[in-house]
């Protein structure tokens, strides 16, 4: 009991040691990219994807997924929605990636976390942080060495495939690994260095102040409709700007008609009308726990609950009903809702309990373990210490406390354990059965009290009945008939004035497309199909009917030109205009020898901008301008610039004068800021420069 309790509460914790150091290093950076070859193609059909020669296998990866999502539904509550699954995947490959890759080069460079170092880490007197939240006191911060040697004497009795085997493997794994992930980012730190010429120029960079003058012609000072596009201009400043439009990982863009199969007023009212009928009966059953089991949408057990934790529609109204009272149907979340009241009472806030524990697998039953039960509670109402007897026979951790579970609230516990807990008085003794085992269980203390109520509820989901799915699905496929290819898709949708969705540059690990619940197997056939191809079938995905068109295939690494001329026009519109305004500056800057000249000849204010720096390339009120403010500072003073092709204009500039700042008589404080700045980008652009060393495939599409 105490051990599962306790990796129930340590169940977060673990997934974020375990996923969150894979976070750490890949949300600083870009996403993960695929390896190069296409999705399909090559490669055992039993392979996750490769990792820098290294085979990702899909068995050991989908045990690394269940793990992950049982203890993200743990930490969350319930089941996993489609999004939160993927999201899991995506986690736990990122996880891979970076197991990998770190294991690849500690081994390159021999680093080891010893016997010595690991105990260091759990014992010591520098604890791991995970260690220190998982096991220290909070009163007195000390590890509580007595329940971790709890647990490893748990693993020695239950085995490394055990479920808590496994899980206390994990968490030596990651805490491991994180110590590794120390040394080797101490390693890349380490070898950083700043000279005192770096660190004078970033001195100057940052306090030395320029005052100028400069006259502007602003890209909208030219309507667009004056600008004529010719494929020249776009084939220029592709050419110019061609490493902007570099692809990191294969995508699909789509265009697709949803159907939504949402519950019809007839499928509202066959609800309600069964939960009418249900309400009446509810009121005569004499077995209120079957007939939740039977009638209801959710199963729940019938325990006492405290104030809050019902929907908040029936909440209110349920803790101030008599017991017997029926309250509702009620309307809420989706759902029609009806709950019995059968008991209210009074009830302690908290409960400290010790129990010990037997494992009916290894006492030859059931009944030979709560038989073996009723003995010891025998020896402990004769007067042996309950300490005692947990200690010899208990197989929770809690033994090394003398079966000490702490202090609880309701919810901490199973039923069963709960029950026995709340519903007694202090001092009392009693024998539960849960699917933990067979527990000798004592009140300790209880503290507070509180109204709580026994209350069954029964829910009827509103869902789309058969005839309203067969409906829109009827719809679907005729507007797929109608849609055989890309040109019919888009004339059908304009006819049929449905709604057009457009998802772009969807990546093959994407959990979530705009509007669709669950979109993995359309993305699957999206990287699967050429471009310009129609879905060869209506995809049924959640209570949504989806037809698609493959709209583009951009490929990984330098996209071609075709691909990006659509988004790309606004800027070559301005590529152009700026290439007109500098023809208009050069004349004016015929003959010119100062600001107010060109000033005067463009019948535009010269403008002033004091104190600016090299670091903050800002103009005020104009904006981030990085090539003025460069060519700024690479002008002598009174000398005036070429026309300047900005971010928002064409420019010309006069330096009135530069401030220098005092000269840096002691560079060590200048290189420590800059190391600090420094050490921080290379905890990500380490990762990035090992992704980018190492091919990377990605083969997830076929398995999730």
């Amino acid at each position: 009991m105490g051990i599962m309790s306790f990796l129930r509460n340590r169940a977060g914790m673990i997934l974020i040691i375990a996923i969150g150091f894979a976070l750490f290093a890949f949300l600083l950076g870009d996403a993960v990219q695929m390896g190069g070859g296409t999705l399909w193609g090559g490669g055992n059909q039993n392979e996750v994807g490769e990792v820098a020669g290294k085979t990702v296998n899909y068995d050991e990866f989908k045990t690394k997924v269940d793990q992950n999502e049982a203890q993200f539904r743990q930490q969350m509550g319930g089941n996993l929605n489609p999004q939160m699954s993927a999201y899991v995947v995506e986690n736990t490959w990122n996880q891979t990636i970076s197991e990998i890759l770190i294991d690849k080069e500690v081994d390159r460079l021999g680093l080891q976390v010893t016997l010595a170092e690991r105990n260091e880490m759990l014992y010591g007197r520098n604890p791991h942080p995970q260690v220190a939240q998982a096991f220290a006191d909070p009163q007195t911060g000390q590890i509580d060495k007595q329940k971790i040697g709890g647990i490893i004497d748990a693993v020695k009795t239950q085995g490394n495939e055990s479920e808590i085997g496994k899980q206390w493997n994990s968490f030596i794994s990651s805490i491991r690994r994180d110590r590794l992930f120390q040394k080797y980012n101490n390693l890349v730190k380490n070898s950083i260095y700043v000279t005192s010429l770096e660190a004078r120029e970033d001195y100057s960079h940052r306090n030395k102040l320029a005052s100028f003058s400069y006259v502007n012609l602003d890209y909208a000072s030219i309507p667009d409709n004056k600008v004529t596009l010719t494929d020249g201009d776009y084939k220029d400043y592709y050419e110019e700007n061609k490493n902007r439009f570099k692809n990191r990982e294969e995508t699909r863009s789509l265009e697709y008609i949803v159907f939504d199969a949402n519950p019809s007023k007839a499928d509202s009212a066959a609800a309600r009308s069964a939960i009418n009928k249900i309400a009446a009966d509810f009121r005569t059953t004499t077995n209120d726990s079957l007939f939740v089991a039977v009638n209801a949408d959710t199963k729940a057990p019938l325990t006492y609950i405290k104030k809050g934790t019902l929907d908040p529609a029936l909440d209110s109204i349920v803790f101030k009903a008599a017991p017997g009272t029926i309250v509702g149907p009620l309307f809420s979340n989706g759902a029609f809702k009806v709950a019995k009241v059968i008991d209210a009472k009074m009830s302690p806030d908290s409960v400290k309990a010790s129990h010990v524990l037997l494992n009916p697998a290894t006492e030859g039953g059931v009944d030979k373990a709560r038989a073996k039960a009723d003995s010891i509670l025998t020896l402990i109402r004769a007067g042996t210490s309950f300490a005692e007897m947990a200690s010899k026979f208990s197989i929770d951790p809690s033994k090394a406390q003398g079966g000490d579970l702490g202090t609880f609230g309701r919810g901490a516990m199973v039923p069963a354990f709960e029950d026995a807990a709340f519903n007694g008085k202090p001092g009392d003794l009693k024998i539960v059965t849960s699917q933990f085992g067979v527990h000798i269980v004592r009140i300790d203390r209880q503290v507070g009290a509180s109204k709580v109520v026994k209350v069954a509820v029964v829910d009827k989901t509103v869902a789309s009945s058969s005839q309203t799915q067969q409906d829109v699905y009827r719809r679907a496929s005729e507007f797929l008939g109608a849609a055989k290819d890309d040109k019919a898709f888009d004339q059908k949708s304009k006819e049929s004035k449905l709604v057009k969705q457009v998802a772009e540059n969807v990546s093959v690990s994407q959990p979530a497309v705009p509007g669709i619940e669950n979109p993995r197997e359309l993305v699957r056939w999206a990287f699967d199909a050429k471009e310009g191809d129609v879905t060869d079938k209506v995809y049924e995905l959640g209570s949504q009917y989806v037809v698609a068109k493959l709209t583009s295939v951009r490929k990984k690494g330098i996209l071609p030109l075709e691909k990006i001329k659509k988004e790309i026009e606004p800027v070559v519109r301005n590529f152009v205009k700026a290439r007109m305004l500098k023809e208009r500056f050069e004349t004016t800057l015929n003959g010119a020898s100062s600001i107010a000249q060109v000033a005067q000849k463009l019948a535009k204010p010269a403008l002033q901008a004091q104190n600016i720096v090299f670091a903050n390339p800002v103009i005020p009120g104009g904006g981030q301008e990085n090539k003025v403010i460069g060519t700024v500072f690479g002008l002598q003073p009174n000398k005036l610039s070429k026309a300047i092709e900005g971010e928002s204009g064409v420019f010309v500039v006069q330096v009135s004068g530069f401030t220098n700042p005092a000269p840096l008589t002691n560079t060590f404080k200048q290189k420590e800021q800059i190391m600090q700045s420094v050490s921080q980008r290379a905890q990500s652009q380490f990762f990035e420069v090992l992704k980018d060393k190492a091919e990377i495939k990605d083969n997830r599409l076929r398995f999730f």
